[in-house]
This record gives structure tokens, C-alpha cells and sequence, in this order.
């Protein structure tokens, strides 16, 4: 497939290594400088793009960028762009970093994304750490494979997210509607949790809405007081207790 990926930053890169190691035709930007972005690309096995270039001639297109960043895209980006290209978003909103943003509060924040793109988008790659994308993945019907959930309304759009799901080393669960991609957002039992697919399908149904941003919060407060960094299996266990007690 012809797959242009926005922003190569930790999620971005690392589905631009895989999907080019998987035979796919990727191409990638960001808002680096173009020599900047050709030394990136090749060591991605991918080829650099102005934002225009990349939109062009492609069949998926994975927005994988800082929450904020999208009101920076030029506008009408994806005017030309046919229907039938499928839009993925793999981004997450941490208020920290983004800041408030008119008209968020209350949704889920992928229909966010799909107000200010103008398109439908499949919500996808958001729910895993970037660790665990890069070094985790495991064969189809291999023991202990994680799973990743795949929200969005086009059917057939979902089902090609999951074949790319696969490629890159993860299970896939159907997260419902794009409407319902709150169930998979920061602070949420199936947030960065680590789970097999009947475990994500289960966290997925068990999501409170009002609590995820609860737990996302509680979440970063632990972080910031840590007096070091912590390893990435103590980062799973924090998500997965503070998903657990925002169940309470």
C-alpha cells in the first residue's frame, strides 16, 4: 500500500519502519527542515515529503502528531484528497502540553480531529506506548500478543487498519464508533495497559467516560513526583492501577 505518514515523532517513526520493512510504499513529513526530514526518512526506509507531496497519491494517510498541532496543518489539506483514502489518527490530548482547546470538552477527542480535518477518521495506534509498538509486537497466534483497539464508522476503513495492525505485531479489537474512541483515550482501563485482545475488549466495556480524564490526571501527578524515571514495566503498572481505581 501507498501509506504517507504526518509527524515522525516516537509513534510515527516507528509505524514508518515497520510498514516500510513490511513492503509498503511510506512516505513521511514533519515540520523539520527538508535535509532534516531526508536524513530521517532514510534511516525509516521511507521518502521525505513536503505536506503537499505526502497527501498525494496515497491510500492511508496516519495523522501522528502532538494533540495542538492540528490546528497548525494548512487548511484544506485534505480538499483533493478521495474519499476513499483512508485517515487514521494515532493521537492523544494531555492538557499539560495542549492546553485547553475550544470545543473539546465533552467528546471524544478523535471527532475532535475529524471536525478540524474535515474527514472521518479511524482512531488506531493510540493506545500503546511507543516502547511497546516498537519492541512488543509478536507473530499472528503467537502466546501473549497485545492487542490494539480500532474505532471509527467505515467498516471497510477499519478492517484495513486492522490488516496494518497485524503487520505491525498486535491483535486487533473493534473499539465501535468514532463517537465511542473515548473508551480507548489517556486514563482508561484499555490505555497503555498492555492487554490481550479479550482483555482490551473487556476494558474497552468497562471505560467510564467521566473517569478517563480523572485517571489521566492522577496519572501524570505520579509521574511528576517520581524522583527518577521509571522503566516502562512501571509505567504499565501505573496506567493499569490507575485504570483500576478510576473504576471504583
Amino acid at each position: 500500500m501507498k501509506i504517507g505518514i504526518i509527524g515522525t515523532g516516537a509513534i510515527g517513526s516507528t509505524l514508518a519502519k515497520k510498514f516500510s520493512a513490511a513492503g509498503h510504499q511510506v512516505k513521511v513529513t514533519n515540520t523539520r527542515d527538508m535535509a532534516t526530514l531526508i536524513e530521517i526518512a532514510g534511516k525509516l526506509g521511507a521518502k521525505p515529503a513536503t505536506m503537499e507531496e505526502l497527501v498525494d497519491d496515497v491510500e492511508v494517510i496516519i495523522f501522528s502528531m502532538p494533540f495542538k498541532a492540528y490546528q497548525n496543518l494548512p487548511k484544506h489539506l485534505l480538499q483533493k484528497v478521495s474519499r476513499e483514502v483512508i485517515i487514521m489518527d494515532t493521537s492523544n490530548y494531555y492538557p499539560f502540553r495542549d492546553s485547553a482547546l475550544p470545543g473539546l470538552e465533552g467528546r471524544a477527542e478523535s471527532e475532535y480531529i475529524s471536525e478540524t480535518l474535515g474527514r472521518p477518521v479511524i482512531k488506531v495506534f493510540n493506545n500503546l506506548m511507543s516502547y511497546t509498538l516498537e519492541y512488543k509486537g509478536k507473530a499472528a497466534g503467537e502466546e501473549g500478543r497485545i492487542a490494539i483497539s480500532i474505532a471509527g464508522d467505515n467498516a471497510e476503513h477499519k478492517k484495513i487498519a486492522a490488516v496494518l495492525v497485524d503487520q505491525a505485531g498486535f491483535d486487533t479489537v473493534d473499539g465501535g464508533s468514532l463517537a465511542e474512541s473515548w473508551r480507548q483515550e489517556p486514563g482508561t482501563p484499555a490505555y497503555c495497559t498492555e492487554l490481550n485482545a479479550a482483555e482490551l475488549k473487556q476494558a474497552l466495556a468497562e471505560a467510564q467516560k467521566d473517569k478517563g480524564p480523572v485517571a489521566r490526571d492522577a496519572v501524570m501527578q505520579k509521574f511528576q513526583n517520581l524522583s527518577s524515571s521509571p522503566s516502562h514495566e512501571e509505567i504499565v503498572a501505573i496506567n493499569r492501577t490507575a485504570a483500576t481505581e478510576s473504576l471504583k
